[in-house]
């Protein structure tokens, strides 16, 4: 493994146990819910959901099944919260590549070095990569072990299919947030360029479904190409998670061409 790779990874150690210890306690704490969800019909059957205003159900991904294992696992981990979780730790750690050190000054030694800035951004980059990874297989696990111990009854290829899902999607942010830091050199344009991708991307792919206004904006969004393919349900969707590998993989160059065309601590 390359020298920056494996430094990047033992500097932001802490922050990735942290974020994993987290997210599994968040899957933890909400799967722990579902025998009585399950057991419950008339209170989170879909005729009672479907009291709800239709927006809101839209933005949970309709809420339907809610009592069975993948339905509840769906609306509940993979539909908003388990993606959003994964978009800002991969923001932060998008963030920590290349505006944070920019800030606090050591970015400046750095690029001292004999380090082409191409390669710089590129392993920095892979550790981003590698971390998130870290974090999406261990939740992974977790998610399919509590699944099964109260009795989900969702297939393991499944929940692979959407937890690769939600590791695509956060890489794309985590490769974002790298882009506009690589390009500005700081860490709030970076961030509030995920929020507003990232909020609005799940509004335009919920809503567009309902709305013909906004509905052909549902390609540009990430979230389409995350939640279009139901994993849980239908298994790999291979060409929408190619399109956001593909998306991250131009977010990269991006940023390797923004860093390497501008002056450090301007």
């Amino acid at each position: 493994m390359p020298a920056l790779v494996s430094k990047s990874l033992r500097d932001h150690r802490r922050s990735l146990v942290r974020w994993t210890v987290g997210i599994s306690a968040f899957f933890a704490l909400y799967l722990s819910f579902y025998p009585n969800i399950s057991q419950n019909q008339e209170l989170y059957g879909d005729m009672a959901l479907k009291k709800f205003p239709e927006a809101m159900r839209d933005l949970m991904g309709g809420l339907t099944g809610f009592t069975t294992g993948v339905g509840y696992l769906h609306g509940v981990v993979y539909q908003l919260f388990g993606p959003m979780l994964f978009v800002v730790c991969a923001a932060v750690l998008g963030n920590q590549a290349i505006a944070r050190p920019e800030e606090s000054g050591t970015l400046e030694l750095t690029v001292t070095l004999p380090i082409d800035r191409r390669r710089l951004v590129f392993e920095r980059f892979a550790a981003l990569a590698l971390g998130l990874l870290g974090v999406a297989a261990a939740t992974f696990l977790l998610a399919w072990g509590l699944s099964a111990a109260v009795d989900m009854g969702v297939a393991f290829d499944r929940i692979l299919a959407a937890h690769t899902g939600i590791f695509l999607l956060g890489l794309l942010f985590g490769a974002l947030s790298l882009a506009v830091g690589a390009a500005a050199g700081r860490r709030g344009p970076a961030m509030a360029v995920v929020g507003v991708v990232a909020v609005g991307g799940y509004i335009v792919e919920t809503m567009g479904k309902n709305v013909d206004a906004v509905s052909w904006l549902r390609w540009v969004s990430p979230f389409h190409y995350y939640l279009d393919g139901k994993p849980l349900y239908q298994g790999f969707p291979a060409g929408d998670y190619l399109v956001l590998a593909g998306a991250a993989a131009v977010l990269l160059v991006v940023a390797i061409l923004a860093f390497d065309r501008r002056d450090v601590g301007v």
